[in-house]
């Protein structure tokens, strides 16, 4: 008899929580059914993670992008820092092979030498504008070196003036745990606003000789945690794009294969990621650009029937060579821009298996990138 109670009262509690989770999940289906903005947040995303295309990320703040244009002897002002996006943006045949381009603040308001908005520039050229909306990272009290993405305050009014401006998708990166629930609140409040948020919940690469499984421990572990939190904040899942690392080892570690890369990487996708995300943008983070595109094409070949788009959303692997060919130097645009589609077209390649070389910048070896506050970590 009182196994019998027990059982019975298992069932009613079953019931009440599957009473529970249908009333969530209805909970789910008005909000988006209630955001003016769904269907096309959904095309968006789709159109982001066209096969065979990626994303320019090009959103690295003034101090950032600074300190590259003088690594290249420019000097870091306005007029400067609006050469080096126009050169990225008006690169001939640049929409073949990148749908969108993640742009700082000041980027998105800028015009072209000609008075030409950039947002108009990469419209035309079917790349969807992108804007950075966290404000950087802010180091956490009593941790050892943690940091908290920082941004939450006025991100309505901010989004919803990005919008107006003609951004369609927005970024906002967190490398810890703690942070996932800002990546939820932030998702939820970028969708409000008619932008597809980009989620990156990146696992940094760093010092040590940590292994590459130790990676996708960690990775899978906090990828389940912000899927379940974009879960509970309603997020409507079709309508993002997730924005990862790849599964490295430490950079104290012997090298992985690109087949080990992309063995660890897609189990990790698999075992975390619905198949209702439309793409999964790789970051480049510690990879030299042939690197980048040869273990891209690993990946498609370790799951060739993926669910979601496999591709990349890269930034130094896109612009590192193109700014040492260009260095501020008008008879340089040209090559410059040349070296620019290049690279991207044989990430393209690669994202659509079909990468057979030679590498536009061969060789080149693993890149420790440092957090940078208030910077882009691709």
């Amino acid at each position: 008899m009182q196994a019998t109670s027990c059982i019975r009262g298992q069932a009613v509690g079953g019931r009440r929580a599957a009473g529970r989770a249908a009333g969530r999940r209805s909970v789910a289906v008005q909000a988006a059914a209630a955001n003016p903005f769904a269907e096309e947040l959904k095309a968006t995303a789709k159109y982001i993670a066209t096969r065979g295309k990626g994303i320019l990320a090009s959103d690295e703040s003034n101090a950032t992008t600074g300190k590259r244009l003088e690594s290249v002897g420019v000097e870091n002002t306005e007029d400067n820092r609006r050469d080096w996006r126009q050169l990225l943006y008006t690169a001939p045949g640049l929409g073949q092979y990148i749908s969108g381009a993640i742009m700082f603040e000041e980027t998105l308001y800028q015009k072209a030498r000609d008075g030409t908005p950039f947002v108009d520039i990469l419209t035309k050229e079917g790349i969807r504008p992108g804007i950075k909306v966290d404000t950087g990272l802010q180091m956490l009290p009593g941790t050892d070196g943690e940091t908290s993405t920082q941004g939450l305050d006025n991100l309505q009014a901010r989004c919803e003036a990005y919008y107006k401006q003609g951004a369609r998708f927005a970024k906002w990166r967190a490398a810890i745990l703690e942070n996932a629930h800002g990546l939820a609140r932030y998702a939820q409040i970028a969708q409000a606003a008619g932008l597809v948020p980009i989620v990156e919940p990146e696992v940094t690469l760093g010092p040590g000789a940590y292994s590459i499984e130790e990676t996708a421990y960690w990775s899978e572990r906090v990828y389940s945690h912000v899927m379940r939190l974009l879960n509970e904040y309603d997020v409507m899942l079709e309508g993002i794009l997730l924005k990862p690392n790849m599964c490295l080892p430490g950079l104290d570690a012997p090298p992985a294969s690109p087949a080990e890369v992309a063995k660890y990487t897609t189990r990790t996708m698999l075992r975390t990621i619905p198949a209702s995300v439309p793409g999964i943008h790789f970051l480049s983070g510690g990879m030299s650009e042939e690197e980048s595109t040869l273990n891209l094409q690993a990946l498609q070949e370790a799951c060739p029937n993926a669910p979601w788009s496999l591709t990349f959303s890269y930034g130094r692997a896109l612009q590192a060579s193109t700014l040492k060919t260009w260095a501020g130097k008008e008879e340089n645009w040209d090559a410059a821009q040349k070296i620019l589609v290049a690279l991207a077209k044989a990430n393209s390649e690669a994202q659509l298996g079909q990468f057979k070389g030679p590498h536009p910048v061969p060789g080149g070896g693993r890149i420790l990138q440092a957090l940078r506050t208030g910077g882009a970590g691709k």
